[in-house]
């Protein structure tokens, strides 16, 4: 190639390049949002046997029981609680929503109207007669039954999932929760002792304290624990344990359920007749957070742990 068309072929390409560079540049494609999921409406049978539909899964709700607020921020819910009743304490972040009472004044009906809820979510500690009141205000309630088993209130957690949306969480959850209880069976499996166990659930007289039998959630966590609920022979789920039969009981731990109600260790160990006992002896007696065992929610099973840890020391370590 001779010098000219070299030239001649350099200035070409340096013509393009300069063509191709103010060229208009074709605008990148838009791309298209995502739309939102429609809301499916669907509907579900609550504890008192009632048909309940819902528009989709309920974005504003207001929880009437501790078990249920509980539940509800511990499948992920929680941002989606708009109330609560006024004994929701737990987790710390519910004490900031609005309360509608639920003390023996009753629910303030007109503070769930004025929270815009599109779900209202009540417990057996509501009564049918309450749940009719707030269903007549057009508000959508659904009565979640208390569970008698920790696979009942597995379920209870699904369900709960189901009406929020939040039904991989709450499964996740479960999981969780059933490898903890695995892992508590597998180190009771390795113990021998069963230590006898009296849980103290009101001592207003303490002469004949108030316990907990079988069909209750400590009854039950107390044997799971590697423990023998000393009141299991009473027969009904509540009733009083006199002094004398405790001493004929004489039991190895004493869990004081009524320590946030300002029994202490100490005035446990002044009563009559109680000096003499082994738990007071050997002093194991200790307080004990009853919200863990008369929630029906997850933290039954921080409960279960607790619970082990104080009939089972050394094992737990």
């Amino acid at each position: 190639m001779s010098i000219r068309s070299l030239r001649s072929f350099l200035a070409a390409i340096a013509l393009l390049v300069l063509l191709a560079a103010c060229a208009p540049t074709t605008p990148a494609p838009t791309p298209t949002p995502t739309p939102e999921p429609t809301p499916v409406p669907f509907t579900v049978t609550d504890g008192l046997g009632r048909a309940i539909t819902l528009a989709g899964p309920a974005q504003r709700i207001v929880s009437l029981a501790p078990s249920n607020t509980e539940i509800l921020y511990a499948i992920g819910a929680g941002a989606q609680v708009v109330g609560r009743d006024e004994f929701s304490n737990f987790p710390e972040e519910a004490l900031a929503l609005p309360t509608v009472g639920g003390s023996f004044g009753g629910y303030n009906s007109e503070a769930i109207i004025s929270l815009e809820p599109t779900l209202v979510l009540a417990a057996e500690i509501n009564t049918p007669e309450q749940v009719k009141t707030l269903e007549d205000l057009g508000l959508t309630v659904y009565l979640l039954p208390n569970p008698v088993t920790l696979d009942e209130m597995y379920d209870r957690l699904v369900t709960v999932g189901d009406l929020t949306g939040h039904t991989e969480e709450a499964q996740a959850l479960v999981e969780s929760l059933q490898a903890r209880v695995a892992a508590v069976e597998a180190n009771v499996a390795k113990t021998t002792e069963r230590p006898t166990v009296f849980y103290e659930l009101d001592a207003t007289d303490p002469s004949a304290p108030y316990s907990v039998g079988p069909g209750t959630f400590m009854d039950t966590l107390i044997t799971m624990a590697g423990g023998v609920n000393v009141a299991a022979g009473m027969g009904a789920p509540w009733g009083q344990l006199s002094s004398e039969e405790l001493v004929v009981q004489n039991p190895d731990v004493i869990l004081l359920g009524d320590a946030a109600y300002g029994v202490t260790i100490e005035s446990v160990m002044e009563r009559a007749g109680w000096e003499d006992l082994n738990a007071v002896k050997q002093g194991r007696v200790y307080p004990f957070n009853d919200d863990m065992a008369s929630r029906p929610g997850p933290r039954l099973v921080d409960g279960l742990e607790a619970l082990f840890g104080v009939l089972h020391p050394d094992t737990a370590k």
